[in-house]
């Protein structure tokens, strides 16, 4: 039998983490994929309650690899994360380390950074607003100025406040989100974030030449109208997709990335692309290539996280991490040299 009621109606206005729903959210067909995807999430929560019963931390293996490609339920994400990331493991041999790094000395230069960002993060999530109770804003403010206290060489750069408040959003723990934002910024992600931003410069011109190899007509199409990588997929791989995609399809990309690296990056970067490979090559121009380049990050396609996950898994193709070690050391030196 038929629900009561409009899609409207029944989907609530507010999602699960927060965020308000867009004016032109589809209410009806995300009903109608999340039915579907209820059902999932339900056999996946009893499979990882069955894998995580008895307590204890999360290894790497096989299994956990395939369960974490299938996607983690959210009670479990902030274990699961934690533990393949490394930084439980990290937390636990540095007691007390995240609240000396709070009580430390102020820069003023930092958390003037930090301050200015903080009503720019989120402004559509209703936890991060200042009539919160409580409001988010002072914990992902702290998270931010000790990881800059921590890691001198970055300190604090844009795009880390969409990713720590993700963070802060799942953990709920200001400590766990530090340990989690370390393990992307310092291990997963090396030098995206650093004044010359050299690692995010790197892999935008890696994702350029698996381009050339697998879509060669679209590598053609941005040769032929002059655009840059940088300009259309910078925030992509800066905010690590957040603010890009739906979040629930962001949250299933982390999984994977805590998980296996920085790899997933390009398998969803690749997806997209070639998902919509015939839609791109109608671009006229560069601003019409750009706009081009943020409609195929809306959709259907995008929103129907499972579905979506399983394509990052077969779409690109086979992709070693030898290939893209190769591909960086090769892009790196060429940006190095052109100074």
């Amino acid at each position: 039998m038929e629900p009561a009621g409009r899609p409207r109606d029944r989907v609530p206005r507010i999602d699960p983490y927060g965020f308000e729903r867009p004016e032109d959210f589809d209410y009806a067909a995300y009903e109608e994929f999340f039915s579907a995807y209820l059902v999932i999430l339900t056999r996946r929560a009893m499979k990882w309650s069955k894998l995580l019963k008895g307590g204890g931390g999360v290894q790497k293996s096989g299994t956990v690899k395939r369960y974490i490609r299938k996607g983690v339920p959210l009670e479990h994400r902030a274990h699961v994360w934690m533990g393949v990331s490394g930084a439980q493991a990290r937390m636990d041999q540095n007691p007390g380390y995240y609240h000396r790094l709070l009580q430390g000395e102020c820069s003023g230069r930092l958390e003037e950074a930090i301050r200015t960002d903080m009503n720019r993060t989120f402004p559509d999530n209703v936890k991060f607003r200042k009539s919160a109770d409580p409001c988010l804003q002072k914990t992902l403010y702290n998270v931010l100025v000790a990881y800059g206290r921590h890691n001198q060489g970055v300190g604090y750069c844009q795009g880390m406040n969409f990713i720590a408040g993700y963070l802060v959003l799942i953990t709920k723990s200001e400590e766990k989100s530090f340990w989690l934002l370390d393990a992307l910024v310092g291990r997963i992600l090396p030098d995206y974030y650093s004044p010359a931003m050299l690692g995010l410069k790197t892999d935008q011109e890696v994702l350029g030449e698996l381009v050339r190899t697998k879509l060669p007509a679209v590598a053609a199409l941005m040769d032929r109208h002059g655009v840059l990588w940088t300009l259309v997929v910078s925030r992509w791989f800066i905010c690590l997709f957040v603010d890009v995609l739906p979040v629930e399809t962001v949250l299933r990309i982390w999984d994977c990335l805590f998980s296996e690296g920085s790899k997933i990056l390009f398998r969803v970067a690749l997806t997209l692309i070639k998902h919509h490979q015939a839609f791109i090559l109608e671009a006229s121009s560069v601003a019409d290539t750009c706009e081009r380049f943020k409609e195929i990050t809306r959709g259907s396609f995008v929103t129907e996280c499972h579905t979506f996950m399983q394509k990052i898994f077969s779409e690109p193709g086979s992709l070693s991490m030898a290939t893209i070690t190769k591909l960086r050391e090769s892009c790196r030196a060429r940006l190095l040299a052109q100074g």
